[in-house]
């Protein structure tokens, strides 16, 4: 069996053993879709009034709104999602399971990506739970069947960037009540990018950082996909940022967990 094919097989068991982990405790899975859609409420029934006037709806706002506000809220659910990724590693490492494989023959990378193939499963289900939510309250996407195609795609590749973000950190990080605070930026930052208001309502200096951090771009492809609105060279952008994150978090992940004495 080639190295290649030794690793995939490995991968796939680790797979299954995430997947049963989902199956066994369901809650992280309602965990992760439960607060995308806390907000998503708040904001839509207790702001979207104004916040849809100000957009220029139609009188009270709120059916503008709901479908300005739900690509940032699925955004949210990988931020969230990535938070339990970082627990559940974090956990491995430091609970003796991780010495115990290192022990088997199996190729190391497995681990790791069993982990994020497990929580894209997770996070990928999560979403889908908080859209249909956001069906429930008004939201009315436009995308066709090939639209529909691209925001899947679009989404498989932000939960893998962010996911191995979140497993590098996880790694690095010296307990899980550490590994869990890391990932807590990652779920304001849709707030602080295009997913709640425009950007050029914010002050110059917050409006700058809103236009360039990733979350952005990511919202206005999702955005733009399900709504038909302008993405111009968002879709670029949030694939050029999803290759980068994507890439530089699992060779963090990867040299972390090879040198990473077992605790």
């Amino acid at each position: 069996m080639s190295t290649g094919t030794h690793a995939f097989t490995d991968s796939m068991t680790m797979l299954r053993r995430q997947l049963r982990h989902m199956l066994r405790y369901p809650t992280l899975t309602l965990t992760a879709a439960g607060v995308p859609v806390v907000f998503l409420l708040l904001f839509v029934y207790v702001l979207g009034g104004v916040l849809g006037s100000g957009l220029g709806g139609p009188s009270g706002g709120r059916d503008t709104y709901v479908n300005y506000v739900v690509p940032g809220v699925i955004l949210m659910t990988a931020a969230t999602a990535a938070q339990g990724t970082a627990i559940s590693v974090a956990l491995d490492m430091t609970e003796g399971i991780v010495a115990r494989f290192r022990t088997m023959a199996i190729a190391r990378v497995s681990v790791l990506t069993g982990h994020v193939l497990g929580s894209l499963a997770q996070t990928l289900l999560s979403m889908t739970i908080v859209t249909g939510v956001a069906l429930l309250v008004g939201f009315e996407p436009t995308a066709d069947f090939g639209e529909w195609l691209g925001v899947i795609g679009v989404l498989v590749l932000i939960v893998l960037a962010i996911t191995w973000l979140s497993v590098a950190l996880a790694i690095m990080a010296k307990n899980v009540a550490a590994a869990s605070n890391m990932l807590t930026p990652l779920m304001i930052l849709p707030m602080m990018g295009s997913g709640f208001v425009p950007t050029d309502s914010m002050p110059a200096g917050l409006q700058w950082f809103a236009d360039y951090q990733p979350f952005t771009p990511f919202i206005e492809t999702l955005r733009g996909l399900l709504m038909g609105t302008p993405i111009g060279n968002n879709a670029l952008l949030a694939i050029g940022w999803c290759a980068l994150i994507a890439l530089g978090g699992y060779l963090w992940a990867k040299k972390l967990y090879n040198r990473e004495p077992t605790r």
